[in-house]
């Protein structure tokens, strides 16, 4: 899957109804978008290319490892995406999904049994063959296996209720070699999302099966590694990563895909990420040429849109985004096994797991401040937990929490949580002041900003926050190794399958945020929506599956585990010289086959 600017890793992309969801929460500007960008989808044809150029970006955080199989933050995978291959694609036209390493495929009637066929014509970087045994690889011995937290996992592991014992059980895809470059995988029951899960990338079987047997595959390729000996299929290599300034990848020329004339892709020889600090030197590095993308924020666009014909770069708006950014709460009731203290204070445990206080939170922030005063008016906001641009999974219809300080108050007093001091914050019932960390990556101003309008927001309804500017890595390694969080600003990616966001909501996984890896769901609302995500993985009839997540959606809006603020307006900045561009719901181009005119 080669789409937009790996900015956001869409893990699946597929559509059956493009639209915005119920008509109620489309504007007609959002209708004329949407159609101008299937149109656009629809028209497109490749240009031939020449080879040759380089397309840079600008970064605000590097890689914290280049083992794509146990990443779990878009620093790493966004680089990585480029280096390995699955065996389907999701189109950037149309979210369809498309041969890769496997040609073809077929599939039993009753969708237990699934055969690829792959192509014979892939080799590795190094040049060794790629075949089934890879692939088989894959499965048995990193995503199935129990000593690698491997990212993919969570989504290929397929939860369905036994008919013998009336119990839930964890199933798993079996893959079997069948001939040199034929695989077999067998399932336990029907899995809906099966196909687009096919495209979790392959490792080689020939460099990493001695460290999966050696035990040190979650320290192998780090970013230590010689970027060298980073194996994959994939159409770039890694050429060098010099730590906190540059990450350099360089044309695969043993890459397998040609265009329609027999050229080999990609047509580019080099993608460049620059590490900056922040977001206002990612704007400054485009605007004096030294970058040929941007991610533009709805605080940029108005700088950046006169500037279009002068500096020769073309500004695309593709609606809203498809991933998430929320306030979130560490509820989470374990206690760290290296010296038995809880990893959230119980006082403020206590607070976050009460629903009335993550109601007032949810009514005291003012989304439209958001977007009016950080994204300058390009944003929607977000009251689902899917995306309107996922079509008609999303749900419009879910429970709202509108800006309101009075209502917010209200719930406050309710709890018997007053300011009995005066000093402007409230004391709960035990007298302890209402005070807490917030935290988000540093570099990100978006996020800032939104930071500082959350704790003006808090601070009208009597509650304190301190807030916390980390480096995005040291704030994933909070999130999903030491649990040291109180609360964070986050985002998170997102597409038009909701299967792929279990491993956020299933309340066993190990990013279900604030409270993860639980060994039986803490809340009732927690074991409703397992349930539904296990029932939606095994529905096959579209119609059901939208009503099962609907449901889903519905019932995270009544609990709020998480405050969702605004989807920011997906635009991007790109330079005139590139060609084979055009903008779609699903992407920009595909970077294979992006070159420079």
């Amino acid at each position: 899957m080669f789409q937009l600017m790996r900015l956001v890793l869409v893990l699946a992309a597929a559509a059956t109804v493009l639209s915005l969801g119920a008509p109620e929460a489309v504007h007609s500007r959002d209708l004329e978008l949407i159609e101008r960008l299937k149109k656009n989808a629809a028209e497109f044809r490749y240009e031939m290319g020449k080879p040759g150029g380089t397309l840079t970006y600008s970064t605000i955080s590097g890689p914290k490892t280049f083992n794509l199989a146990i990443s779990t933050e878009t620093s790493s995978s966004e680089i990585l995406a480029y280096v390995f291959e699955g065996l389907v694609e999701t189109s950037w036209l149309t979210a369809e999904v498309e041969p890769s390493l496997a040609e073809r495929w077929e599939s039993s009637e009753d969708g237990l049994v699934w055969t690829f066929f792959l192509r014979k014509d892939v080799k590795w970087a190094d040049g060794a063959p790629f075949s089934a045994d890879d692939v088989v690889f894959t499965f048995s011995k990193i995503i199935y296996n129990d000593d690698i937290p491997a990212s993919a996992r969570p989504g290929l592991t397929i939860r369905y209720l036994d008919a013998a014992t009336q119990t839930w059980k964890k199933g798993q895809v079996k893959a079997e070699k069948i001939g040199p470059h034929t695989v077999k995988f067998t399932l336990p029951v029907p899995f809906a999302p099966f196909l687009r899960s096919m495209e979790t990338s392959i490792y080689p079987k020939h460099i990493l099966e001695r460290h999966v047997d050696d035990g040190t595959f979650t320290s192998t390729w780090d970013v230590g590694t010689d970027p060298g000996d980073i194996i994959g299929t994939g159409p770039f290599v890694i050429e060098r990563y010099d730590v906190g300034e540059r990450i350099v990848l360089r044309r695969n020329p043993r890459y397998w895909q040609r265009d329609a004339t027999g050229n080999p892709l990609p047509y580019l020889d080099r993608i460049i990420y620059l590490v900056v600090p922040n977001l206002a030197t990612s704007l400054l590095k485009f605007q004096a040429g030294e970058t040929d993308i941007l991610n533009v924020t709805g605080e940029h666009f108005p700088i950046l849109k006169p500037q279009e014909a002068a500096k020769n770069f073309t500004l695309y708006k593709r609606g809203p985004n498809f991933g998430t950014t929320f306030l979130a709460l560490n509820m989470n009731a374990g206690k760290n096994p290296r010296n038995d203290a809880p990893f959230v204070d119980p006082v403020k445990l206590g607070w976050f797991r009460t629903l009335a206080f993550r109601k007032a939170l949810a009514h005291s922030i003012d989304k439209d401040s958001i977007i009016d005063n950080v994204m300058n008016g390009l944003g929607y906001p977000q009251w689902a937990a899917v995306s309107p641009a996922a079509g008609d999974f999303h749900n419009p219809d879910v429970t709202r929490y509108p800006y309101d300080i009075d209502r917010a108050n209200a719930l406050l007093d309710g709890l018997g949580w007053f300011d009995g001091d005066g000093d402007g914050v409230r004391e709960d019932a035990e007298g302890n002041n209402i005070v807490f960390n917030l935290a988000t990556n540093s570099g990100n101003t978006v996020r800032e900003r939104v930071c500082t309008i959350m704790k003006q927001d808090l601070a009208r309804i009597g509650i304190r926050v301190n807030l916390r500017f980390l480096e995005f890595n040291t704030l994933v390694s909070q999130l999903t190794s030491t649990y040291d969080w109180e609360a964070i600003v986050i985002g998170f990616t997102g597409g038009v399958e909701p299967h792929h966001g279990i491993n956020f909501w299933h309340s066993g996984e190990r990013l279900h945020l604030w409270f993860p890896n639980q060994e039986e769901p803490a809340t009732e609302w927690e074991k409703r929506i397992d349930e539904l995500f296990v029932s939606g993985s095994r529905e096959l009839d579209h119609e059901k599956r939208v009503a099962i997540y609907r449901e889903f959606q519905k019932i995270a809006s009544d609990n709020v585990p998480v405050v969702y603020t605004a989807l920011a307006e997906r635009i991007t900045a790109i330079g005139n010289r590139f060609a084979n561009v055009t903008p779609t719901l699903f992407g920009l181009f595909d970077v294979r086959r992006l070159y420079v005119k």
